[in-house]
C-alpha cells in the first residue's frame, strides 16, 4: 500500500497537457525544471515566465525572446511560499490561467499548496529529478505533504 501511494503521489502525480496560459511558473529545485519552463515559453504557451529564485541571485537566469521574464524569491524559501508569490504575482499582473512546472515528486504537494491561494485555472506539467535522487525527494516529500495536511493547512 505505501509502494503504491508513493509511486501514485510521486513518481506519477497528476499532471496537465500544456495549453495556452497567462503565466508559466517555475517553482525553485532539482535541475530541469528551468529547461522545461523556457521550453514551454518558447512553444508560445505564455507571454510570461515566472521563475522562483529563492537564492537571491541579482537577475534572472535566463531570457526568452518575445516572452517577458521575471524572477522571484518567495517568502518563505518554500512550495507554500511559491504558492503565495503565485498568487500574488497573478493578482498583480492579473493571470487567471499559470502552468506551474516542478519537479516530478514536488507535483501533488505544489498542486495542493496552490489550491490554498490562487483561485484561477492551474495547469501543472513536471521535470523528472536524476535517478539517484529518487529516494530522497520521496521520502522528503511524504514529510512534506504530511506536513502541509496537518501542520500548514492553509495558504
Amino acid at each position: 500500500m505505501f509502494l503504491t501511494a508513493s509511486a501514485r503521489l510521486f513518481v506519477w502525480p497528476t499532471t496537465d497537457a500544456p495549453t495556452q496560459v497567462d503565466a508559466i511558473v517555475m517553482y525553485a529545485g532539482s535541475p530541469g525544471r528551468l529547461a522545461k519552463a523556457v521550453e514551454l515559453a518558447r512553444s508560445g504557451y505564455a507571454p510570461m515566465l515566472a521563475v522562483s529564485n529563492p537564492y537571491g541571485q541579482d537577475r534572472c537566469p535566463v531570457a526568452v525572446p518575445d516572452v517577458r521574464v521575471i524572477c522571484f524569491r518567495p517568502d518563505p524559501l518554500t512550495t507554500q511560499g511559491e504558492a503565495r508569490m503565485t498568487a500574488a504575482l497573478a493578482a498583480r499582473y492579473n493571470w487567471r490561467s499559470v502552468l506551474v512546472v516542478v519537479g516530478t515528486p514536488q507535483g501533488t504537494r505544489a498542486r495542493l499548496r496552490l489550491d490554498r491561494c490562487y483561485d484561477g485555472r492551474a495547469l501543472f506539467a513536471t521535470a523528472s529529478p536524476r535517478w539517484y535522487a529518487w529516494p530522497y525527494m520521496i521520502s522528503y516529500e511524504w514529510a512534506a505533504t504530511v506536513k502541509a495536511l496537518t501542520i500548514q493547512r492553509s495558504c
